[in-house]
């Protein structure tokens, strides 16, 4: 087997509390694994103890173990990013204190020497295989110290400590994507139900009733990268005199209501603008910093006739005319974040080029069957071609930025109108839930196009345009939605077989923050690169 293994030099240490016996250090570099660090300790079990800061001297990888010391035996159990728990067990002999010395100057020449070691150590550390350090930095620790007292690193302090690594911040690079939903105890929401008063009702569940909020403790780890707490004020000051805009359906107003809310907690808005129910059209100011923010209900991006109950029992879609009640502002947006998907869903039948394309599930009718995938590719086909091509204004300078949120799915195990429509308490694991079927084709499709689009705006000056990708984290959320609380305390009565329930759209606060946390570190990383330092 390939692996080596260097050993540190041996000494033994004497404090004026007790006895130390040597501290040995194990670097071992397995292919394409990377550098990994172990510590063994062995002593005699009296008062007193050393602690060695991990931040005083580390390798040159940034790695966190997960370390539990005990009288006897070290213990060291890491997590590696497929979360398959791997343990390494080493027993270390119990030492006997030595026989008094008859020199009283020798503990102390001898502490010196282990001095000399441990500051050596820092400033050249032993070697490390070449591996890539980001296969490293995925696991996250809490150190626990058996026997006399314990010792925590708690989440909040390893975030500290990736500030002091310089591993936070924006990755333009970055592959936001694929990760796992991490418990954090520490990690609670920058808002709440009473302190945000933007809160649709039907997404309030925290003052609806929702009786477990576990659900408001766990973020969002990237495998391959950090993905930093929100800053509202870093995003304020980022967009400083911009306006930016959420067009599509309830998914667009509900990220935007998450977005509102957290820059909330930093500056206050004013409506200046409010057109249509259930917020469909709205405005906020923020006069501090000069950013507006809007939403534009358009659950198609297209001509859209949505069905009535006097009229047909389907939708009118024209694929090839962009909707105006948007696309009209465009002069006016620098910024424009798209979300579709679950309106495509609904019975529907198509238009082009003035002529009937086909439906989606019209029975009853002489259209011809197409399904709504091809319907979906097209509208963002059409949605995509009139912003490059309108962004760049009438004297060609206007630029813009451009995100499309990926399909969010739902999570109904079972009637929309059962108690346990969406009953679950925690995160699936990666283990648990791969994405497949309707939710991967929809994502899919968003991606293709977004790289089409982008393809064909070329080197067009100041046009941006990017996949926001949720639909792998917000599929392994299915404890984030309303469910029965999309209602004030539904159970108020007393149980009842039939409720309505909503395990589509995400309780505020709750998972769809994260989809902010993300857009934010994308915006960070478009103006990296385009003001180098």
């Amino acid at each position: 087997m390939d692996t080596l293994e260097r050993y540190g030099p041996m000494y033994p240490f004497v404090s004026p509390y007790s006895w130390y016996w040597p501290i040995q250090l194990t670097a071992q570099s397995r292919p394409n694994k990377g550098a990994k660090w172990y510590l063994s300790l062995a002593h005699n079990n009296r008062r007193g103890h050393m602690l060695i800061r991990r931040d005083a001297c580390r390798p040159q990888h940034n790695v966190h173990n997960d370390i539990s010391y005990h009288t006897h035996k070290v213990k060291v159990k890491e997590r590696p990013e497929e979360e398959e728990e791997m343990r390494l067990t080493r027993s270390s002999k119990e030492m006997q204190p030595p026989q008094p010395l008859p020199k009283k100057l020798l503990p102390w020449i001898v502490y010196a020497f282990l001095s000399i070691f441990l500051l050596r150590l820092c400033f050249h550390p032993m070697p490390s295989s070449p591996s890539p350090s980001y296969e490293l930095s995925q696991s996250h620790s809490r150190i626990l110290v058996s026997s006399s007292f314990s010792l925590s690193f708690s989440p909040s302090s390893l975030r500290e400590e990736e500030e002091e690594e310089g591993v936070t911040g924006s990755q333009p690079n970055c592959d936001y994507t694929n990760g796992r939903w991490v418990h954090d105890p520490t990690a609670g929401p920058l808002y709440n139900g009473s302190s945000c008063s933007t809160i649709k009702d039907g997404q309030n569940c925290m003052a609806h009733g929702k009786p477990d909020l576990d659900f408001l403790q766990w973020r969002w780890r990237p495998h391959l990268c950090p993905l930093p707490r929100f800053d509202p004020n870093a995003f304020l000051n980022i967009l400083s005199n911009r306006h930016i805009a959420f067009v599509g359906d309830s998914m667009a107003r509900n990220q935007m209501e998450s977005l509102l809310c957290m820059l909330s907690s930093v500056s206050s808005p004013n409506l200046v603008y409010a057109n249509g129910e259930d917020n469909k059209f709205r405005k906020w100011h923020f006069p501090r910093e000069n950013v507006s923010i809007s939403v534009y209900w358009s659950p198609f991006l297209v001509k859209g006739i949505e069905k009535t109950s006097s009229g047909p029992a389907y939708n009118k879609l024209f694929l090839d005319t962009v909707d105006e009640k948007w696309a009209s502002d465009l002069d006016s947006l620098d910024m424009v974040v798209l979300s579709i998907g679950h309106w495509f869903l609904h019975p529907a039948v198509y238009y082009q080029r003035g002529s009937i394309l086909g439906c989606h599930y019209c029975p009853g009718t002489n259209y011809t069957e197409i399904g709504f995938y091809g319907a979906l590719r097209e509208a963002l086909r059409t949605a995509l071609k009139a912003i490059s091509e309108r962004s760049l204004g009438a004297n060609g300078a206007k630029g813009k930025d451009v995100l499309l949120a990926t399909f969010s799915p739902s999570h109904f195990e079972g009637d929309w109108d059962k108690f346990g429509a969406c009953p679950m308490t925690r995160p699936y694991n990666e283990a648990e839930k791969s994405l497949e079927g309707m939710d991967a084709e929809m994502r899919k499709i968003e991606l293709e196009e977004v790289q089409s689009a982008k393809a064909s705006a070329g080197n067009l000056a100041g046009f941006r345009m990017e996949a926001l990708d949720v639909t792998k984290l917000s599929l392994l959320r299915p404890d984030g939605h309303p469910g029965p609380y999309m209602y004030p305390f539904p159970f108020a009565d007393g149980h009842k077989d039939r409720v309505q329930n909503d395990c589509v759209h995400w309780c505020l606060p709750g998972p769809v923050d994260t989809w902010n946390e993300i857009l934010l570190e994308m915006i960070k990383g478009w103006e990296d690169r385009s003001h180098p330092k």
